[in-house]
């Protein structure tokens, strides 16, 4: 909603905050803002666990509170401090950088709520800079490359003897690994792990 619209650009730089139709207010923190000891890997170098909340206000103390520093996680370093006592600040003399690749292919009633968002944040002070991004169009063959490699790799301990579900009725271990893995994952688990094995 327009209150996350609003509110989000006083959430820590780089992270994400989505809201859309489902009237939620997702954030995705940067990358070791927040351990990820305890989730199961898919993809290392992208898995991040963040907050899904009714509000930006519940997102940001959500945020506070778990955007610790663990030595459990190699990568954790925590968060860049508190979060939701930042919400009011103002937004005049931030920038927000618009690519003009994010609008191809957006349905127009999507563009104009983006376009009209843009609007509430300028009159609250932001400036907007048009910017181009020309290797975004590589993104999404990019990820999937990296994640399905990581996913195979990660996703190769679920054998049913080192970790995970184990199917209970097998002949042997080839039968049993097989079953296991079978029985596990869903179809498109199983479509990225073949995906990310061809790649290694």
């Amino acid at each position: 909603g327009l209150e996350g619209l609003v509110t989000a650009a006083s959430l820590p730089e780089a992270d994400t905050v989505v809201t859309a139709v489902s009237g939620m207010v997702g954030l995705k923190p940067t990358y070791g803002a927040v351990s990820r000891y305890g989730l199961i890997a898919y993809a290392s170098s992208f898995d991040q666990i963040g907050p899904i909340t009714e509000t930006v206000e519940d997102a940001a103390l959500v945020y506070d509170a778990i955007a610790q520093y663990d030595d459990r996680d190699s990568p954790s370093r925590g968060g860049a401090g508190e979060t939701a006592a930042q919400l009011d600040r103002p937004l005049a003399g931030m920038k927000i950088g618009i690519a003009e690749e994010y609008f191809d292919g957006v349905r127009d009633e999507v563009k104009a709520a983006l376009l009209a968002a843009l609007d509430v944040y300028r009159a609250l002070g932001a400036e907007t800079v048009e910017v181009a991004l020309p290797e975004l169009k590589y993104a999404l063959p990019v990820y999937y490359i990296l994640a399905c490699a990581e996913a195979s790799s990660n996703l190769g301990r679920y054998d049913g003897i080192r970790y995970g579900y184990k199917t209970p009725h097998y002949d042997d271990i080839n039968d049993m690994i097989c079953k296991t893995r079978s029985e596990g994952f869903g179809s498109e688990v199983k479509r990225r792990i073949l995906l990310g094995t061809y790649v290694l």
